[in-house]
């Protein structure tokens, strides 16, 4: 039995084109978004409520090599683990500016995998909507 386990699993559509970037060491290292969906109807209004959740996905060594061709639209399976990334900003101006610390969050992705995009995302989720170039992250 695992005593700690962090791996996330996620099937969405990928929101802009995969960045190539070179690590020191020679190695790829590949970033894109993904989108997920989800969402719920409203019992009070009888409305579907619907939720776009981006992900930022970087995959490093052999899921970046998988990774590398990922476009803007592509159907796409990741797994990978959850990190966050503390960065400090200063805000506001002259006496009133205070130190926020912000966290990013990314997966570390251990598999990345085309998947072929499904018939009718609207049969699989009534509450899909078409993600649009202004949603993308």
């Amino acid at each position: 039995m695992e005593l700690y386990v962090n791996e996330q699993k996620l099937k969405g559509f990928v929101g802009k084109d995969a960045e190539v970037f070179a690590t020191k060491n020679q190695s790829i290292l590949v970033v894109f978004s993904l989108a997920t969906k989800s969402g719920y109807k409203d019992r009070k209004t009888n409305q579907w409520v619907n939720r776009t959740e981006w992900h930022r996905i970087v995959a490093v060594g052999e899921p970046a090599n998988h990774a590398k061709d990922m476009k803007k639209g592509d159907y796409a399976e990741v797994v990978g683990e959850t990190q966050t990334n503390p960065h400090d900003r200063e805000i506001g101006d002259g006496k009133k500016k205070i130190k926020v610390t912000f966290r990013d969050k990314e997966v570390r992705a251990s598999l990345v995998k085309k998947l072929a995009k499904p018939e009718s995302s609207h049969a699989e989720n009534l509450d899909a909507e078409p993600i649009t170039e202004d949603d993308a992250a």
